[in-house]
Formats: C-alpha cells, structure tokens, sequence
C-alpha cells in the first residue's frame, strides 16, 4: 500500500476504471498534468493515489533508525489531515475544506496516526484520526479500505497498528461485540491444504478464502497488536506449523509458518499479475520479514533479506521513498544494517528522496510498548497503487501494504 496497503492497489483499480478510464479514452482528451510535487513531500512521482502514505512511512522509518525528520515535512503530513480526523491518499490543496466528494480512506488515516504517534507531540491529530477510525469499524470487528467497505485483512491490520501506536488495545474496540482480532482470525485459512495458515484478503462472492502472501505478511504483524514497523521478537520455540486458529496469535503463528513456505524457493516472494510475466514481489518479501521477525522468526528471515539486499537497489530507486522506508523497516526488524546494505546506505537513499532531516543524530527512539504507554498515561480510553497508476513510482511494486502497490487480486 509502495507500499502498502494493498487495499490502495485495489481502489486505485477502481478509481481507474470508473473514473479516469473514460477521460483517458475520450477522443480529443489529452492526459491531465501532474501536480506539482510539495516542496515538503518525499519522493518526485505523483502524489495523487499515496502521498499520505509514502509520507507516512519515511518519517516512521526515519524515525526507527533515528532521523529526525524535517519539520516541514511532518506539517506537510499534519497539514493533510480533514477536520474530521481522516486522512485521504492526498490533498493538492491542504487548505480547502474537506467535504463528501474528498476520499478518505482508513490505510492512510492509519499510516499517519502511526507515523504522528511514533515522532511525539502530535495527539490532538492522532486523537481525532483513530475517533474517525472507530466510527468507520464494521460490524465484523475489522475495516475495509473506506468506511462502510467490506473488511480486510490489510486495512485492518494496519487500523490495528493505529490503535497501538496511541496506546489503544486493539481486543478492547469493538463492534457489535467482535474486535478487530475476531475479523482477521475468519479470514485465517483452516490448516490442511497447501494454504493452510495464510490469511486471505477478503472472501471471494461465495465465501471462499483464497490465500494472500501480502495479506499474510499484514495480518500476522496486526493479529499480533503490533504496527506498520513490527517490533522484533526473542526467538520464540514454536515448530512453525500449523494449528487450530483458536486465538489471534496462534493464527499469527500459522501465518508466519505459511510465509516460510512461501519464501523457501525462490528467497522471495512473487508478484502474479494477470497477462503479466511473474515478477519478484520486493516489497511483500520486505513486509514479510518483517512479519516473521515480529512473530519470533527473524532468523527465518535471513535468507529474504540476503536476497534483498542483493537484488533490491533498482526496484528502490525507481519506486522511491516508500520502497527505501520498506526495506530500513525490514532490515531494522531483521538486525541487518540498514546502512550498509548489500553496499548500500538506505537510510541516506531515504533521505534523499525528501526535505533534508532536521538531525540525523535524534535521540534514540522509544519502543513502540513504551510510546503505547506513554499514550495511555495521557488517555486510558485510547482516543488520543498503487503500481498500477505508478509503475513508474512503484517500479514493480506491488505496497510493501501502500501503496508498494499491492495487487489485491487474490494470490498465494
């Protein structure tokens, strides 16, 4: 959604059948302009499908490596929140008021909250961005990528990250009596196929569930409370296989088995585009090592990374900041250095691709447990492309989930 969220590859699919297709079709009609890109945003491409989002993750991943971002940046990510708290993918003119027509959407509200909560000092935005949050849960416990939007498995899991982040317990919202965990644990394939443990993106028309390695990599990091920059775990003892989803965390675990399987082959995980040759998937291989690092599995990881490190510096460059945050993100989760990575300084590449850090020597940063905690101390209730509209902004991406622009069409 670069980057994740997937579910930002699919409204872009529909924005661009419904919307833009007939304008690009017409007869006489010449392509609109790009906007002009913000002189505090990262990254040159159009903004338009996931400014909020590739900002969002370049101040957390800045910000995980200790960069203190430039301020103008973090008010260019201030400056495009709605008064209603949400957050749409971007807003060429921040001034105008938001109304009916401005496109909201819960992976971007998400991305900022968690972006805003891990800098500090930011909780009237994030206050009112996770109470736009709770008002657009469904009835199922999770989210969809608009409010009102049938839930899934990436929307959710990165509402989940936005909770946390502020302090919330994501167990404790909840809707009609299901939490967001009881939303990501239907959409858990029951163990005893080749899928089994992978979780899908949502049911098909008829029900059926249908695994997804980027939903995968995104629910197993939400089933486990935590955000879009995971938190390591201590190597944990499980066998990796796959049992009775009874809990959100042992679905977690089964996840993180059925990811193994997935990168053994290949190293990586790959990208299955309709009428398009398979392609490396960089940034759902980047999300899921994340996923398994956070689920105690981070030595499982090695070989992704080995393998990112060697073959990621091209699809980095093209697809920009978003991609540079997904691999400083992954390298952190995996203790490998995001400053010497495969020869390659990711944390100066990130840098470069915005306004220059007020410091590249911050303090260092606190655990997410700790700023949850910190947040809770000020509130207990806890309110405190998409590569198909941007192959050239994404490179091949497909979110590493928003915007690596995921494809939501279901795959394994």
């Amino acid at each position: 959604m670069i980057v994740r969220r997937s579910a930002a590859v699919l409204a872009a699919t529909v924005v661009i059948g419904t919307a833009l297709a007939p304008a690009a079709v017409a007869e006489g009609a010449s392509p609109s302009p790009a906007p002009a890109i913000p002189s505090g945003l990262y990254g040159t491409s159009d903004p338009t499908y996931d400014g909020v989002w590739r900002q969002s993750l370049a101040l957390l991943a800045q910000h995980t490596v200790g960069v203190k971002p430039a301020a103008k940046a973090v008010d260019w990510l201030t400056g495009q929140q709605c008064a209603s708290g949400a957050f749409a993918a971007y807003r060429a003119d921040a001034s105008a008021k938001c109304d009916a027509k401005t496109m909201v959407d819960t992976n971007s509200t998400s991305a900022a909250v968690q972006a805003l909560a891990a800098l500090g000092g930011h909780g009237g935005e994030t206050d009112k961005a996770v109470a736009w949050l709770k008002s657009a849960q469904n009835k199922d416990g999770g989210w969809g990528y608009t409010a009102g939007g049938p839930s899934d498995a990436n929307s959710t899991s990165v509402v989940i990250g936005a909770l946390a982040a502020v302090g919330t317990k994501p167990a404790d919202v909840s809707k009609d009596g299901k939490s967001p965990y009881d939303a990501l644990v239907k959409l858990s394939i029951p163990c005893g196929g080749a899928d089994g443990g992978a979780f899908a993106y949502q049911p098909d028309k008829k029900g059926k569930l249908a695994a997804n390695a980027d939903a995968t990599a995104a629910a197993v990091v939400g089933a486990l409370g935590k955000g879009l920059a995971g938190e390591p775990l201590k190597p944990v003892a499980d066998s990796l296989s796959c049992g009775s989803a009874d809990s959100p965390e042992r679905a977690a675990q089964n996840g993180a088995a059925y990811l193994v399987k997935a990168l053994a082959k290949d190293k990586h995980l790959t990208s299955v585009m309709p009428g398009a040759k398979n392609q490396p998937d960089y940034g759902n291989t980047a999300d899921a090592v994340v996923a398994l690092a956070t689920a105690g599995h981070g030595d499982k990881a090695a070989d992704a990374m080995r393998w990112l490190e060697t073959h990621s510096a091209q699809w980095a460059a093209q697809a920009g900041p978003a991609a540079y945050a997904q691999l400083v993100l992954a390298a952190d989760a995996a203790t490998f250095d995001p400053r010497d990575f495969g020869g390659q300084d990711l944390v100066k590449q990130l840098n470069a691709t915005g306004p220059a850090p007020a410091s590249l020597s911050a303090e260092p940063k606190a655990s997410a447990s700790a700023s949850a905690e910190e947040a809770a101390k000020k509130d207990d209730s806890g309110v405190s492309v998409w590569w198909i509209i941007g192959v050239g902004l994404v490179g091949g991406i497909g979110i590493g989930f928003l915007i690596s622009a995921r494809n939501k069409k279901q795959q394994s």
